[in-house]
């Protein structure tokens, strides 16, 4: 049986309007980050390949190739959004947002 190869650069995309533009699996909503983040937190690429049921093994490590060459923007783009977190919740807190 032949099959048709897969071009692994275009597993990874940016869209504007679409998850902020970061770089997400294409045809998907799942950030790299949001797979970034699971594998940090010590999920194989199997069990977030389960975790996500409608990934491919192919695709979720194409978004850990993607994380790894990019490692440091990745990185930048999740400490943005802890700091946006921690920024709305101490504005929860405060009574400023309801």
């Amino acid at each position: 049986m032949i099959t048709t190869a897969i071009d692994i650069g275009t597993l990874i995309v940016c869209t504007p309007g679409t998850c902020g533009g970061r770089p997400r699996i294409e045809g998907t909503r799942v950030s790299v980050q949001a797979i970034a983040v699971l594998y940090k937190e010590g999920m194989t690429p199997e069990e977030i390949a389960q975790e996500f049921d409608f990934l491919s093994l192919g695709q979720v490590y194409a978004a850990l190739a993607y994380y790894h060459a990019n490692q440091e923007l990745i990185e930048n783009l999740l400490a943005e959004e802890k700091a946006e977190y921690q920024r709305l919740e101490a504005e929860y807190k405060a009574g400023k947002l309801s």
